[in-house]
């Protein structure tokens, strides 16, 4: 499990974080709105915990622009803000949970595991992916375009399917390594390019509208428009 810590108090963010790591998480941490856009755009993670007192923008302008451009993944936010209208704005605004400061350690591993439980449930209940005509069926391991089915092996389904879990957005060669292959460090190795020619040629094969773009020196991207 992949956290995001963005929390411009350094010694909070040192604390929350050797205490996330000792508990099993995976954790970045980021002291500026600037420095986790960057990050939350290419990371990955399954849960963000921000801070809405950061030094250079507000937490919930950052929430929401982390939402425009297609991070999906639940946010926790920590505010000393404890009135209810502030809890209700944040929660509107692309929040998932609030909690207030100070809170206890035992709280906050909480709420991440109920946000997990919730994130997961989701995605159980959601059995079909559709991408303008692509579609994969999540259960029955099928994939079709415009209604004529591809057959794709079990690796392709996978980078097929985390392309259109991130559709719209680019992702790298170093994401795909870790949530496809499951390789946290990038080797030398053209396992993803070699797949993912492979994979373009049967979904965007046969004179169909090319789906799967290529972002030189950035990665690649799974068009929804």
């Amino acid at each position: 499990m992949r956290l995001l810590l963005v929390e411009d108090e350094l010694d909070i963010q040192r604390f929350l974080k050797h205490s996330l790591v000792e508990a099993g998480y995976q954790v970045d941490a980021a002291g500026d709105a600037r420095t986790a856009m960057k990050l939350a755009a290419d990371g990955g993670y399954d849960i963000l915990i921000v801070d809405l007192g950061l030094p250079d923008q507000d937490g919930i302008d950052l929430i929401l622009s982390l939402r425009q451009v297609g991070v999906r993944a639940p946010v926790l936010i920590l505010s000393a803000r404890r009135s209810v209208d502030e809890r209700v704005k944040g929660l509107e605004q692309g929040g998932d949970d609030y909690l207030t400061k100070p809170f206890a350690l035992a709280e906050l591993l909480a709420r991440l595991r109920n946000l997990q439980r919730r994130d997961s449930s989701r995605e159980q209940t959601s059995t079909r992916l559709r991408v303008l005509d692509l579609e994969l069926d999540l259960i029955l391991r099928e994939v079709s375009r415009s209604g004529k089915p591809l057959r794709l092996t079990s690796q392709e389904f996978a980078l097929l399917e985390f392309l259109c879990r991130n559709a719209g957005r680019v992702v790298t060669r170093s994401m795909i390594l870790e949530r496809v292959w499951g390789m946290r460090i990038e080797p030398k190795t053209n396992v993803v390019d070699v797949h993912m020619s492979r994979l373009r040629a049967k979904v965007d094969g046969g004179g169909r509208k090319p789906l799967i773009g290529t972002l030189r020196g950035m990665g690649y991207v799974l068009r929804n428009v």
